[in-house]
């Protein structure tokens, strides 16, 4: 007992890990409930009566069985839907990962002491990495405080992933490698790989035991810098993570069978803590417009990114940085946790590096040169020409709205990401003059390991509302009467969804079990009301909240003619991200972006409504 005492009463980061309830099998009738209730607004009376009768059959024939089957599976597993989340959303997928999976987000230092500079790359980037390197000795003493709901914690376990992880390309499925290990369970790698000009270095940031400080770190960068300026560039064999991924598996396999140095240096840049990205690129930037930076961050040059790296650090030459990472080993709240923390810091240390500005005697960064020959060119040539060919036709902006923000629709006793959403369907339905079907992610942290659930922001009530928007004979108080139903309703989806009892992953799992057992798939997903709705990946608006801070994010979108819509809320603004394809006709980021801003405005004026 005394011993116990004597330890620190602190709370550490993953101590409730294993007191986390397991994720819950919620019920078939309830989730089928839910399910067709989504659907109605994409169904005249007849396709609904049709998928009504699905649903009914379902319930009481198959689904039943599956359902006892999740069930049943789910009874051995603390998270009966981590590991097939994992490959179906994000292994499994062949397509090229880095722009169409990954996300980034430009950092918010130029609002502050850090605007757009020349010469300040390097100065900045070892600041930067110094106080990411904090972060990471805070994770690894596990002195990170617990996130939590109140008084109820959430799962940490994200929060491993964010420093030497990689994706590993497969031929038919990825796989991720986690070298990260807090400080009890023991070694953890300490080193850093830099990408410039198509060249790759590593230094350890450790010296003799301690953590090297900015000066030291930035004469490392230094060091590369003006190596790769005065030699030929690299390879650039980074470039080969942009690839389809059986592609890249295979280039990969054929990178080894090389030289088995190159599987050495290949295990040297997964287990880095991160990758920092030396670019050469100046994107504008100013803090009502992201969009050039945002752009450059998602679909820069590919030399200097490893896409497959959970964690990519782009320092760009006019002093500007932002974040690019797989998607695979976390969600985009991990990355918000450090890039707040990394601003905050820099903010209230005014920009500067304050400590000893003593520089050690430290060994020179070692350079990681792969074995290449023909092939290997060629198939670096081949990715960087499929990789542009993609980028091209990405149109992405991101505005702050600063009319106002959560201070003022927290007066009129609003969800200001209720509000934002609702926005966001009254400006789709304008533009495209139909209801858009709509992925919004909750977070279901609460329990052992979870991770996400799909809120379906386009309801009956969110339609209705649209509908008398632009009805002109419906009176502002019916309007401002319909937007509120809209509202209540979209808040309890969000507060389900979030205590396990949303619908779209419980059906994935029962499609699943059909799969694994070897059964037909069931009618109810061959619907044509199942993908229309936004099934199995098919949402036209793929949309997420990033936060309260000052952190931004940007994804593109999940089909082709569809939007990626992201945004985080501060006190005085929303700062929202849009993607699309240019290649589709339909769509135009720049005018939904216009449209939803309009669209905050006529619900502020709604607000202003007196009853009668």
């Amino acid at each position: 007992m005394e011993n116990q005492l004597a330890k620190s009463t602190e709370e550490r980061t993953f101590q409730y890990q294993d007191s986390l309830p397991s994720l819950p099998v919620p019920s078939l009738e309830e989730s089928l409930k839910k399910y067709l209730e989504s659907v109605k607004p994409f169904a005249n009376e007849e396709e609904y009566k049709n998928t009504e009768a699905i649903v009914w059959k379902f319930q009481n024939g198959i689904g039943e069985k599956l359902q006892q089957k999740l069930l049943q599976r789910a009874k051995g597993r603390r998270n009966w839907l981590e590991e097939w989340w994992l490959n179906v959303a994000y292994l499994d997928v062949r397509i090229p990962s880095q722009l169409n999976v990954n996300f980034g987000g430009p950092a918010s230092h130029i609002e502050h002491y850090w605007p757009p500079k020349e010469g300040t790359q390097l100065e900045r980037g070892s600041i930067s990495l110094w106080h990411n390197l904090n972060y990471w000795q805070l994770l690894r003493k596990e002195k990170l405080a617990v996130e939590k709901v109140g008084n109820t914690p959430l799962d940490m376990n994200q929060f491993r992933m964010l420093f030497s992880t990689c994706k590993i390309p497969g031929i038919t499925r990825d796989s991720i490698i986690n070298y990260f290990r807090t400080e009890s369970e023991g070694h953890s790698p300490s080193h850093l790989a830099v990408l410039c000009r198509g060249r790759v270095f590593v230094f350890d940031v450790m010296h003799e035991g301690y953590l090297m400080t900015a000066p030291e770190i930035q004469r490392q960068l230094t060091y590369i810098q003006k190596k790769c300026h005065s030699e030929p560039d690299g390879p650039g064999v980074a470039a080969l993570t942009t690839e389809e991924r059986t592609r890249w598996a295979k280039a990969r396999e054929y990178l080894i069978s090389l030289n088995p140095e190159n599987l050495t240096i290949l295990e040297k840049i997964q287990s880095s803590l991160l990758v920092f990205c030396l670019d050469d690129d100046s994107p504008h930037v100013t803090p009502e417009d992201y969009s050039q930076v945002s752009a450059k961050i998602l679909n820069g040059d590919p030399t200097v990114r490893w896409g497959d790296k959970s964690y990519n650090l782009i320092a760009f030459s006019n002093g500007v940085f932002g974040s690019n990472c797989d998607h695979a080993p976390f969600d985009a709240m991990v990355l918000v946790k450090v890039c707040y923390y990394v601003d905050e810091n820099i903010l209230e240390n005014e920009g500067r590096w304050k400590g000893s500005e003593k520089v050690r005697d430290i060994p020179v960064p070692e350079e990681l040169v792969f074995t290449v020959d023909e092939k290997v060119l060629n198939d670096i040539n081949q990715a960087k020409a499929q990789y542009f060919k993609q980028v091209s036709d990405l149109q992405l902006v991101v505005y702050a709205f600063t009319s106002f923000g959560k201070k003022l629709t927290k007066e009129k006793q609003l969800h200001p990401d209720t509000f934002i959403q609702l926005a966001l369907q009254l400006a789709y339905y304008r533009l495209h003059g139909r209801p858009g079907c709509c992925y919004e992610t909750a977070m279901t942290r609460l329990f052992y390991h979870g991770r996400t659930e799909t809120v379906r922001p386009c309801t009956v009530e969110a339609v209705n509302w649209c509908q008398s928007m632009q009805n002109p004979s419906t009176s502002l108080l019916e309007r401002k009467h319909m937007m509120l139903e809209a509202f209540a309703k979209h808040n309890k989806m969000m507060k389900d969804c979030s205590t396990g009892k949303g619908f779209d992953r419980h059906l994935l799992g029962l499609s699943l079990i059909a799969k694994e057992e070897g059964l037909p798939v069931p009618e109810l997903f061959t619907d044509p009301l199942f993908s229309r709705s936004g099934g199995s990946g098919n949402f036209v608006l793929s949309t997420s909240l990033v936060g309260y801070l000052r952190v931004q994010g940007v994804m593109v979108p999940m089909v082709h003619n569809g939007y990626g819509f992201f945004y985080h809320i501060r006190d005085d603004r929303f700062v929202v991200s849009c993607s699309a394809w240019k290649s589709c006709p339909e769509t135009d980021a720049e005018k939904l972006v216009q449209q939803v801003f309009h669209a905050l405005y006529d619900m502020m004026q709604l607000m202003e409504t007196p009853h009668l």
